[in-house]
């Protein structure tokens, strides 16, 4: 298997026209005896397993492209090639594909796929009509020549003996020539006939065409010819374009001349494919797949000649990180990469696989550190394009190299922390930037591609790694922004809301924060349940209730649903010591009768509550909101919230309480695991004021406006008979209802004790516990179905 000359690459065409790379390995013809027919096989050198075996059928049409490739169909939609490595192995097994069907091996196609009545009619003819007789190359004859050629597009095989006899007669140069004449005397019409005529001849779709044309001596004539668009009243300037606007840039010189001349030549194919030629019609769009297949098969070339180049990369990556080298310089660099890193995409896996570790040994992280936290807007985005590549490619290889930085970095040039500060301060008003950078970091965090066996210690350190020294940074906006105001409030006077964004581009990024911290919540365990009791978190979220924006207080909202949606009795006790139902009933009644999205997404809320019958939360809300929520009646879920109330008090009271447990156990137990991080704290608070600090430099400019358009607010009125002041400390809202306020601790811990199993809390006036033993006693009333939400009528 070490002969080079039968080693092939193996692609299919999928459905969207595309090559597919479907591995390496060498071809081998071989006949068999008992089926009296000749197969191709190609068996993979990777594990020896069998990659194709393809029966050469006499009616199958081979065809030969760009003297490595071969070409055929094996049914309507499938369609097969391999590429060579050398074309002595091509030459091979092109000769034994014709000498089983008889052909010619000089011929570039066997034969064409033709339907029965074309075949009769083509066998019909005279021997001399299978010849196409071709207009001598002169002006006056330009319409007939246009007119041959847009008449055999119908017909396969008219298509290919016409490619021949163009091929043959070295027809293309002589037309080439006549349209230098032609613009020379500006004859317009002969111009557009030349322009019907090329663009004809591309859609004949033939590789030996496509090699003629696209010489270093012929394409740009093929693009003048392209410029005359008999549509257009002047002519366009590709040429120009191509030759003076278009500049080829070599960040490092480029010493073989068949490389520097197959990138020219892919640049300008790729040029006439996606802006000369117009779109394709339903019945054009296969005309070009020769075209597509060029493009692509050059690709891959031109990235396999680099990779082989052992100075290149090498010399590139030295500039790239060197501290001398000029901005415009690195901008060159960054921006070769990202196109190489693009056309890697052409390679095949395991070759990509090893371009991509070849690109990780050289040090392109630590060099897109450097770049990222340039001020140039383009560099910055090209760095975010290679990195969504690398973490496209291996989200293990990125969060390996991270969790080795903090022993030799600072927290602020960490690569996470660059990504995270560089999505914070996106300057797009759309935050196109942000959203991209947003997706690569869930990836990143993302449990489900860390299940290997092997990554088994990698989830468990990434996350400890990331809620230590990358969460502060994540939420320095949403902590900043929901800070509150100390005013010392004179009685009688109005409790003024925490402060909460009104700028447009800050409520995208918070909801964008909120929607990674609302992954977390479903993916992440204990790490994210730490975070969320020692900062505070949820309170500082649903301040987020109050902004004007109904998106983000739907962010806000959907925060909290999703640690309800958890049936964590832990945090269940979290909401209520902290009364943090307040502002969304606050938000509730704000929303008067106004039938939208964030009416029905509150009430859904209570609805899983009470159909979930999660007792902590249900006594909670009874006991101190239910005056509040009774006049409610468009929709019957407070309703039953307060039948389930009823019914767990009436249970209690014949004597079902011998199974209740006293909450200070409970809170016993939840002190203790919340106290284990005050260790912590110092390193926590340092970093998150630092960088609070960071994102406050960046919020200078955007403080000013939004201090301006709060002026311009209408204040918020309450539209219901009930409204409730939202408490802005734990030990307010508990002072109420007679609990201990929540530890004061305001670091996260990656190692919390395990919630005691079976535990639940007795909260409000009546402590309602559901322990296992209670389930032979339930009543089958408990199971009643939440009605269903009648239209409200007034709006």
């Amino acid at each position: 298997m070490s002969d080079t000359r039968r080693r092939v690459k193996l692609y299919t065409l999928n459905e969207d026209r595309q090559w597919e790379d479907r591995g390496t390995g060498h071809v081998s013809c071989s006949y068999e005896d008992t089926e009296k027919e000749t197969s191709l096989t190609v068996t993979a050198e990777s594990d020896g397993s069998l990659l194709l075996e393809s029966k050469i059928n006499t009616s199958t049409a081979y065809q030969k492209q760009q003297d490595t490739l071969i070409v055929w169909s094996e049914a309507e939609n499938y369609d097969l090639a391999l590429s060579f490595q050398e074309k002595a192995g091509c030459d091979e097994i092109w000769e034994k594909i014709c000498q089983v069907q008889g052909k010619d091996p000089s011929v570039e196609i066997t034969q064409d796929p033709i339907d029965e009545s074309e075949e009769e009619r083509f066998e019909e003819m005279p021997e001399t009509a299978h010849l196409v007789e071709l207009p001598p190359c002169e002006p006056e004859r330009l319409e007939e020549i246009a007119e041959l050629v847009t008449s055999v597009l119908s017909s396969p095989i008219r298509r290919e003996k016409l490619a021949l006899a163009l091929v043959s007669t070295g027809y293309i140069r002589k037309l080439l020539q006549l349209f230098r004449t032609c613009e020379d005397s500006e004859h317009r019409e002969g111009l557009h006939h030349l322009y019907e005529i090329v663009r004809g001849v591309l859609f004949l779709n033939k590789a030996t065409l496509f090699e003629v044309m696209f010489s270093d001596d012929c394409i740009m004539d093929v693009v003048g010819c392209l410029e005359y668009d008999p549509a257009l009243v002047q002519p366009k300037r590709h040429r120009e374009f191509l030759t003076k606007t278009a500049k080829f840039k070599e960040v490092i010189p480029i010493t073989d001349s068949e490389l520097r001349q197959k990138i020219h030549q892919t640049y300008r194919v790729q040029y006439i494919q996606d802006i000369i030629l117009p779109t394709p019609s339903v019945f054009e769009e296969n005309f070009l797949s020769t075209l597509s297949s060029f493009i692509f098969f050059n690709k891959v070339e031109i990235v396999s000649m680099l990779q082989e180049d052992e100075k290149f990369l090498t010399e590139v990556f030295a500039q790239l990180t060197d501290e001398a080298t000029e901005d415009d310089k690195r901008r060159e660099l960054v921006n070769f990469f990202k196109e190489f890193c693009a056309f890697s995409q052409t390679l095949q896996p395991q070759n990509r696989d090893a371009f991509f570790k070849t690109l990780a040994n050289l040090g392109i992280l630590p060099a897109l550190e450097i770049v990222m936290g340039m001020d140039d807007v383009q560099v910055k985005a090209a760095a975010t394009d290679i990195f969504s590549y690398l973490v496209e490619f291996s989200p293990s290889m990125v969060r390996e190299f991270v969790m080795q930085e903090p022993q030799q970095a600072d927290d602020d040039v960490l690569l996470i922390n660059v990504v995270i500060k560089q999505m914070i301060c996106d300057s797009d008003p759309e935050l196109g930037g942000a959203v991209q950078l947003m997706g690569l970091l869930r990836t990143l965090i993302d449990p489900e591609n860390m299940l290997a066996p092997a990554s088994k210690a990698e989830k468990s350190e990434f996350l400890s790694f990331f809620y230590k020294y990358c969460m502060h940074v994540l939420t320095a906006p949403l902590l900043a922004n929901t800070a509150e105001e100390d005013q010392d409030l004179s009685e009688g006077s109005a409790r003024v809301n925490p402060v909460c964004p009104d700028n447009f581009q800050t409520a995208q990024l918070l909801a964008l924060i909120l929607e990674l911290l609302t992954f977390c919540v479903e993916h992440h365990t204990y790490h994210i349940k730490n975070y969320i009791m020692t900062k505070d978190l949820l309170r500082r979220v649903l301040t987020l209730m109050n902004s004007k924006h109904t998106f983000l207080a739907l962010c806000a909202l959907r925060f909290m649903r999703r640690i309800i949606g958890l049936k964590d009795e832990y945090y269940n006790r979290y909401i209520v010591k902290g009364n943090l139902f307040e502002p969304v009933i606050n938000a509730l009644l704000d929303n008067g009768t106004r039938y939208n999205l964030l009416n029905s997404a509150i009430i859904e809320l209570f609805e899983f509550i009470k159909v979930e019958d999660i007792r902590s939360l249900i006594a909670h809300i009874v006991d101190n909101f239910y005056k509040a929520l009774e006049s409610i009646e468009y929709v019957q879920t407070f309703k039953g919230l307060k039948g389930r109330y009823e019914q767990e008090k009436e249970r209690q009271s014949r004597g079902l309480s011998r199974y209740r447990r006293d909450a200070r156990s409970f809170e016993e137990d939840e002190d203790m695991w919340l106290n284990d991080d005050e260790e912590e704290e110092d390193v926590s608070d340092t970093g998150f004021e630092k960088s609070k600090s960071d994102y406050g430099k960046f919020m200078e400019s955007e403080k000013a406006k939004e201090s301006q358009d709060k002026e311009n607010q209408p204040k918020r009125t309450t539209t219901g008979s009930f409204k409730f002041t939202f408490s802005h400390s734990a030990a307010a809202a508990n002072a109420s209802n007679g609990s201990k306020p929540p530890p004061s601790s305001s670091s996260s811990s990656s190692k919390p004790a395990a919630p005691p199993s079976g535990q639940t809390a007795r909260t409000g006036l009546v402590g309602l516990v559901d322990y296992p033993d209670d389930e032979d006693e339930e009543e089958d009333d408990d199971e009643e179905q939440s009605p269903r939400k009648r239209p409200r009528l007034g709006s």
